[in-house]
């Protein structure tokens, strides 16, 4: 990941906690009434398909708007994939802030000497 600075936003964040919340509540709700628990009770298999399936479109609405798209989709798109992704996070009982910790841990690094940092582990 490139230098960064630290740009947080109580508001973006308070956004994740909110939505870790609410999935955590839905992940007891009833398959029936709840999307997000009809994922869970599916396995985890479903919910890393969901993932891939928004990757994929997340992915193909970058190149369309690279060719002069419309780059709500790409926004649309990537909402998508975070909530899945945070689904999956869910199911795996980790937390968006231990993304959001890791993250914070490559402020100020190099994105080529954090990958060769990765590699030599």
């Amino acid at each position: 990941m490139a230098a960064m600075t630290d740009h947080r936003n109580s508001e973006d964040v308070d956004t994740l906690a909110q939505l870790a919340a609410i999935l955590a509540e839905r992940k007891q709700a009833d398959a029936d009434t709840s999307y997000v628990a009809s994922l869970h009770k599916k396995g985890l298999n479903k919910i890393l398909e969901k993932v891939g399936e928004e990757a994929v479109e997340t992915i193909l609405a970058a190149r369309d708007r690279d060719a002069g798209g419309d780059a709500a989709a790409v926004i649309s798109e990537t909402a998508d994939l975070w909530f899945h992704s945070m689904v999956m996070l869910s199911h795996l009982d980790l937390s968006h802030q231990q993304v959001l910790e890791e993250l914070a841990k490559r402020f100020n690094i190099s994105g080529l000497a954090e990958k060769a940092a990765r590699s030599d582990s």
